[in-house]
């Protein structure tokens, strides 16, 4: 799809193309979202994988430009104790799509499978509880009319390992490093088995799990992108470029003196 001038020496991406791909997928993805709210679908989209491993940065694309009353986050944090005693699906239950929404789980109930498994956080019967309702969970969700996309993003260890020190130098990435992500850097066998056992029970022909090669961030976000939009049969309803009116002045109202108003220093003043 690219031509070998859109490439570095390294084989990664040109700053510029991958610019210019992006908006025009941007432009895209408000096409599909205009198709969504117009054709009231329900959409839930699942992104999952290892610790760094470019999960938020597609999310953050994705929604860039979309409308959040449409295009929806769900990032759900530790459970409460409350939580802890319901049905494990139920709080996951609680956020998915109205119809003409989007939902974006960074994260998902596939914490199960995963980071809950590996760290002992549920109980052996707990897991295989999981394993064996899930695709029975997931089968309803689509039979009730939700789109439903799951994307697991494969990162190499020595790719992982580059950008959790990345973090470590960058204060404005430090956040990103929690206990559990260092936690999760001993682990990486586990975590490989884990995700290897979640595939074969809930990679179904009914609920594919796609993965994606996330090496490169940028090719990630793209291929992630094109994927999502192939995926959803969509047309364009871009309306017509709107003629804005003429403005109706009233030359009877005075604004208030400024003096009155408290306004944010100007700290960029020359």
């Amino acid at each position: 799809m690219t031509d070998s001038e859109h490439w570095k020496d390294d084989g990664s991406l040109k700053k510029t193309f991958y610019e210019q791909e992006l908006e025009r997928l941007q432009v895209e993805l408000i096409k599909l979202q205009e198709w969504v709210k117009a054709k009231k679908l329900k959409v839930v989209i699942i992104f999952e994988g290892r610790d760094a491993a470019g999960k938020g940065g597609v999310i953050k694309r994705i929604t860039e430009k979309l409308n959040p009353r449409i295009a929806r986050v769900v990032a759900l944090g530790t459970p409460t104790e409350k939580e802890k005693t319901q049905w494990y699906f139920q709080r996951y239950v609680s956020q998915l799509p109205s119809a003409g929404e989007i939902v974006l789980f960074d994260r998902s109930w596939y914490n199960r499978a995963g980071v809950e498994r590996v760290m002992g956080f549920c109980t052996d019967e707990e897991y295989w509880e999981f394993l064996r309702s899930c695709p029975n969970f997931e089968r309803m969700l689509i039979r009730s009319g939700i789109i439903l996309l799951k994307y697991w993003f494969s990162v190499s260890e020595e790719e992982q390992e580059q950008r959790f020190q990345a973090r470590l130098q960058d204060p404005t990435k430090r956040w990103k490093l929690s206990d559990m992500d260092l936690k999760s850097r001993e682990k990486w066998v586990e975590y490989s088995k884990a995700k290897d056992e979640m595939l074969a029970y809930t990679d179904t022909k009914l609920s594919t799990w796609y993965v994606v090669d996330a090496d490169s961030k940028k090719k990630a976000r793209l291929n992630t992108i094109q994927h999502i939009l192939s995926m959803i049969d969509y047309k364009d309803l871009t309306p017509e470029p709107i003629e804005l009116p003429q403005r109706n002045h009233n030359k009877g109202y005075v604004r208030p003196p400024m003096q009155e108003q408290t306004f944010v220093k100007d700290y960029y003043a020359e």
